[in-house]
């Protein structure tokens, strides 16, 4: 009888240890399908709102642009993971000062960990080809000093360094094989991807069908733009053919990267979406069209596969973006990027679910019941053995 309270005793000692561990995720995206959290809006739901919306779509990986402290807590305990940017602003701030990036990665990174999965950091976005040489020359030392600052608090294996890309990188992008960066670019981009490799962050890209077919509507087939049926292009020098203008857009990249030097590096989409409304300039902005971009682009992501020139390196995309943000500056198009309007329903149907309001606040994450199950399952396990 005392043996058998005794094994009862280890039995649950076993269970709690393994529940009080936290289940580490290499790298900062899990699957292939991700989105981004974009929040320059007055009409938007709160984070917490946004947490069971996520939960609902059951999409796991998250971007947001800056660091904001109710996001982070809201996320804190659900099992989501965030990558945070540290915005244009700082940048030259961070690159000349590494105190400054210490205590930013202390208060907005480490200070949150690990119960909010902060994944990834952002230096800037779109930076390179963007015009302004100084940031350009800051984007470097800023992402230096954020790396050691995490690496000097253990964390640079837990959250991953990036920096996100306009096309504007590139000098030609068509077919894909003539690609290579802009010359104004290349005296800062070498250095950036050198230092990138080393630490083992992707190429990140912001690729958008949606702004090449509204600036070339003569010239480019809308249906190559929508993942629809086509004729598509041929690329003789790599003999390669594509069906969708994403995927040529991807292999453009590839092949910048491989004549700057870096063929190994991945390219990770960390922008690409489709307008539901615009001005009268950009016609192709319609909820049909934004709804058929998005609905293949989802089944594509779902397949698990590469591109024509990569084919065994699996796609992963964040869409842009979760919400419309009414309070974007520009032309009408930034305002209408969101999968779902501001009380939460879906803009148009891809699949997902408008928020339920009344979803239950209480429930385990879905991340907490698996780990709870492997737990039980394990102590299971060993309490057998111990019999």
């Amino acid at each position: 009888m005392r043996s058998s309270k005794l094994l009862l005793l280890k039995f649950f000692f076993v269970f709690f240890i393994l529940t009080s561990i936290e289940f580490q995720v290499d790298g900062a995206f899990v699957g292939t399908y991700g989105i981004n959290y974009g929040r320059i809006a007055d009409n938007i739901p709160s984070p917490d709102k946004v947490v069971l919306l996520l939960k609902q779509a059951k999409i796991r990986n998250v971007r947001i642009y800056d660091a904001d402290h109710t996001v982070l807590e809201a996320f804190s305990g659900t099992g989501l993971d965030l990558v945070v940017g540290l915005p244009n602003g700082f940048l030259k701030e961070m690159s000349s000062n590494a105190d400054h990036a210490f205590s930013w990665v202390k208060e907005n990174v480490q200070s949150f960990l690990p119960k909010t999965r902060i994944r990834g950091i952002a230096i800037g976005n779109e930076v390179l080809g963007g015009g302004d040489s100084e940031l350009a020359g800051a984007l470097l030392g800023a992402a230096k000093n954020v790396y050691n600052a995490l690496k000097k608090m253990n964390l640079e294996d837990t959250v991953q360094i990036t920096t996100a890309h306009s096309q504007a990188v590139f000098s030609d992008s068509y077919p894909p094989s003539s690609c290579v960066f802009e010359e104004n670019v290349v005296q800062f981009m070498k250095p950036l991807l050198e230092f990138f490799q080393q630490i083992g962050s992707p190429f990140c890209l912001n690729a958008y069908p949606f702004l090449a077919y509204t600036y070339n509507p003569k010239e480019i087939d809308i249906n190559y733009a929508l993942f629809k049926p086509t004729e598509g292009i041929y690329d003789p020098k790599t003999d390669l053919h594509y069906d969708n203008m994403l995927d040529a857009q991807i292999d453009a990249a590839y092949m910048a990267l491989q004549d700057a030097g870096f063929k190994k590096m991945e390219v990770m989409i960390t922008e690409t979406g489709w307008a539901s409304k615009g001005d009268s300039d950009e016609p192709a902005a319609t909820p049909e069209n934004a709804r058929t971009y998005n609905y293949n682009l989802r089944k594509r992501l779902a397949k698990k596969k590469g591109t024509p020139l990569r084919p065994k390196t699996v796609l992963k995309a964040y869409i842009f973006a979760l919400f419309n943000e009414n309070s974007k500056p520009g032309k009408s198009s930034e305002t209408h990027f969101g999968l779902f309007k501001p009380d939460g329903t879906i803009s148009y149907d891809i699949g997902f679910n408008s928020l339920k309001s009344d979803a239950p606040k209480s429930l385990i994450s879905s991340s907490k019941a698996a780990r709870y199950y492997v737990a039980l399952i394990i102590s299971v396990s060993v309490f057998l053995l111990m019999i």
